[in-house]
């Protein structure tokens, strides 16, 4: 009765254990859940003012399909004074989230046996899009010892005929690893003189610790800026995953077009008052508040690796970025899935597998909560893995 391409996409992981560890705390048993790739801070009041403006002056008809012109200048302005990135208005869209963005591409570029490159760990969507789309995920495995970051010889020796596109994200969930200019430049002669599209999921690029500098794909140089589409949102730095809101840029009209055709015939335009709010998440106004935040991801952090590496049998590399640790557990189990179910059913506590993003023998921790949780948790792991 279903189509092969729907019985071959898997539901989200991290969403799953989310959802499960939410129904267990629901019905009253004591869970404490680092597997959501979501913010605990509010959204701040001054997005949620603009929201409240919108609604009283009736801004909920309708708008473009790629959102609304102030916006898209807003987002234009932005990509240009964060990134060094010079997009027109026009080659930007307005999605229902990055994962709404990422799917337009893919859905737009790939087809049957068309190869995308995917560097492991990776995010959990990725390859399901890619094989929703009739594509082939190959990916490069990364490690510990790399910092989860790929080489250009190992980029080199992925690239075959079939291959349309590399996914880059920086910095990375689940690693939190970012890639720094000279390691990108090293990319980019690689991919020099190639067809391939290079697809730069920056979501957390404002979430960037240990004063590291965060360096945009398509700044490297001009034939990165034509190849790479930049895909972005609000929903980790701002705070506003409910909201629902991403975008992507590109300066290929013809690949703006179609994706423009395909969101016109799906979901047509995002939410109205999302759009008119989000200006004040990209113009500089919520900007305290995005400190105010990444400094304390940055604290818990900290904490967390140090309680983390008090544990014998378990280890971590720093993330650079984003708010996980990817926690080596190899001297404990080999089997992620099993390790996390059960700590979950033993100890209450909810982490996601490194299967989940391609990598085994290893867990996913957020530490996107409050001191008190974290220090609860890993004092459970700690007991549970002795």
């Amino acid at each position: 009765m279903l189509t092969k391409r729907i019985q071959i996409l898997n539901e989200s992981m991290t969403i799953a254990i989310s959802t499960l560890a939410r129904e267990l705390k629901a019905e009253g048993k004591d869970i404490l859940s680092f597997s959501a790739g979501e913010p605990d801070f509010d959204t701040p009041q001054v997005i949620k003012e603009e929201a409240i403006k919108a609604l009283n002056k009736g801004f909920t008809k309708y708008t473009a399909v790629a959102g609304i012109p102030e916006l898209l200048k807003a987002i234009s302005v932005k990509l240009e004074r964060d990134n060094n990135l010079l997009y027109k208005p026009s080659n930007i869209i307005a999605s229902n989230g990055a994962k709404h963005s990422l799917f337009n591409l893919i859905q737009a570029l790939i087809e049957d046996n068309d190869e995308v490159i995917i560097p492991s760990p990776y995010w959990v969507t990725y390859p399901e899009l890619v094989r929703y789309s009739g594509g082939v995920p190959v990916t490069i495995e990364t490690t510990d010892e790399s910092g989860f970051k790929i080489t250009p010889e190992q980029l080199k020796k992925a690239i075959t005929p079939k291959t349309k596109m590399l996914i880059l994200t920086t910095p990375s969930n689940p690693t939190g690893s970012i890639y720094s200019k000279e390691e990108l430049e090293e990319l980019a002669k690689v991919l020099k003189g190639t067809d391939i599209f290079v697809c730069a999921d920056e979501m957390y690029e404002k979430l960037i610790y240990d004063g590291e500098k965060f360096t945009s794909v398509a700044s490297i140089s001009d034939d990165m800026f034509q190849r790479t589409i930049t895909v972005n949102g609000l929903s980790k730095s701002v705070a506003m995953t409910g909201w629902r809101f991403g975008y992507l840029a590109s300066p290929n009209d013809e690949l703006i077009g179609a994706m423009k055709r395909l969101q016109s015939q799906s979901a047509s335009n995002i939410n109205s008052i999302t759009q008119y709010a989000a200006i004040a998440g990209l113009d500089g106004r919520a900007d305290k508040d995005i400190e105010i935040m990444r400094v304390e991801f940055e604290k818990r952090r900290d904490l967390a690796i140090k309680l983390i590496e008090e544990i014998e049998a378990l280890s971590v590399v720093k993330p650079k970025g984003a708010f996980y640790l990817f926690i080596n557990i190899k001297k404990v189990s080999n089997d992620s899935m099993k390790f996390a179910k059960d700590l979950l059913s033993e100890k209450g506590v909810a982490l996601i597998p490194g299967l989940a993003f391609g990598s085994e023998g290893y867990v996913r921790f957020s530490f996107a909560t409050d001191e008190k949780s974290i220090i609860e948790g890993i004092k459970r792991i700690k007991e549970f893995v002795s």
